[in-house]
């Protein structure tokens, strides 16, 4: 007999103890194997789960008693997510976690979706939420985890068969989810490269990943708009790649002023501490797209490029430059593997391209001459005479990458 699927089930007992047992025994008339973790922060002793309370409490380095009399709930929250977190990833290193899937309002989903953005890419995961639609708290819930966000539409309170229906459908979800035929994530037979993407570069990242492809490499894009590319920073460092090309770092510089690309403070750090092979260029890096609310007087004198009626990119500064090729450099210089840097000298992509206000290539070179003197000797720095945007530049990386990346 094949050994029954384990699911995860999180959820708060205290609130929503009915409703989370019927899933519970829903997912076991499916054959599947169910493990329920009680994240109740108001929870007793006896809890019916597998996991109770005290136990989460115990893994956060707190107790039941600790957490049941405190005050500071962003405290005993956080305690609460650290324990589950903790316990979900010694299930999963054991193999004993095959998905996992969880039901409640706005605080149980805020914690449950931590809990599982701790959790491997590919681990199925299925939020159950009665505040799925809230402004601002899907994004919040899903942020960089693979994470599917179900919608209950009724509030989770009470057995009624609109929310039985809502539950039955999600169990079944998570049946098809965790069944044998779905693919690995891992690659299989072929070298896998990921590569950061956005509309300015698109040419050079579609004839990129057209050449490594056709070089038997299998290439994955992430868009780098300060979500996506966070995503690939964790999952870079959980392994799933062998190589990256990193065309549109420029959510670093959006991290240092703190504008809507941010893509934190470990962008561009994942490869160099694998000590896999990566490619660094620079389309965007010269831009940044602060929020409206953010905007300063003397943004508005910059030179811009409006991408669309939503979003405008406005011209860094040559000093802006210069502290972005500072950050560039101090982590580059950290890569445990080889790096190349190869940036075009005819305009960083499609918004500084020859015949527009933002082409400014005389500025451009203060972020290069900055980075050349700041980064170790080991990483090359490449300088191509052409636009991103245009076939030189994309031919030049791709075959620079698959020297680099064959000889790793």
């Amino acid at each position: 007999m094949p050994v029954a699927k384990h699911i995860l089930i999180v959820a708060t007992l205290d609130t929503k103890g009915e409703e989370t047992l019927y899933l519970r025994s829903v997912i076991k008339a499916l054959g599947l194997s169910p493990i329920l973790m009680d994240i109740s922060m108001r929870g007793s002793a006896d809890s019916p789960a597998d996991i109770t309370p005290a136990r989460v409490a115990a893994a956060g380095g707190s107790s039941l008693e600790e957490i049941s009399g405190s005050q500071q709930r962003s405290r005993i929250t956080d305690i609460t997510i650290a324990g589950a977190s903790r316990i979900a990833q010694e299930l999963s290193a054991q193999g004993r976690l095959d998905g996992v899937i969880a039901i409640g309002g706005s605080t149980g989903s805020l914690m449950a979706t931590d809990v599982m953005r701790t959790l491997p890419f590919g681990i199925p995961k299925i939020m159950v939420s009665s505040t799925a639609a809230l402004p601002g708290l899907s994004t919040r819930y899903i942020d960089t985890g693979d994470i599917v966000l179900f919608h209950s539409v009724v509030e989770i309170a009470g057995l009624s068969d609109i929310l039985k229906n809502v539950i039955d459908r999600a169990a079944h979800a998570m049946l098809g989810m965790v069944s044998d035929d779905i693919t690995s994530p891992m690659a299989v037979g072929k070298r896998a490269v990921a590569i950061t993407m956005l509309g300015p570069c698109e040419k050079c990242a579609s004839a990129v990943h057209a050449e490594l492809e056709k070089a038997g490499y299998q290439v994955i894009g992430f868009s780098a708009a300060g979500v996506c590319d966070r995503a690939m920073e964790k999952m870079i460092g959980e392994g799933f790649f062998h190589a990256v090309v990193d065309l549109a770092p420029g959510g670093v510089g959006e991290h240092l002023f703190g504008f809507m690309r941010d893509a934190g403070p470990e962008r561009m750090e994942a490869a160099g501490k694998k000590g896999i092979p990566q490619i660094i260029s620079t389309c965007s890096v010269n831009f940044m797209t602060p929020s409206k609310s953010k905007y300063k007087p003397e943004y508005h004198e910059r030179r811009k490029y409006d991408l669309d009626k939503l979003r405008t990119w406005i011209r860094l500064s040559p000093d802006e430059l210069k502290l972005v090729a500072r950050a560039f450099a101090e982590k580059l210089n950290k890569a445990a593997g080889p790096t190349l840097v190869m940036i075009p000298l005819k305009g960083w992509s499609s918004a500084d391209a020859p015949g527009l206000p933002t082409f400014d290539p005389d500025e451009d070179r203060v972020f290069i001459e900055e980075l050349r003197g700041l980064l170790k000797p080991e990483i090359q720095l490449s300088l191509v005479d052409a636009n991103m945007e245009e076939p030189e530049f994309a031919l030049a990386l791709a075959k620079a990458a698959q020297e680099l990346f064959s000889a790793s």
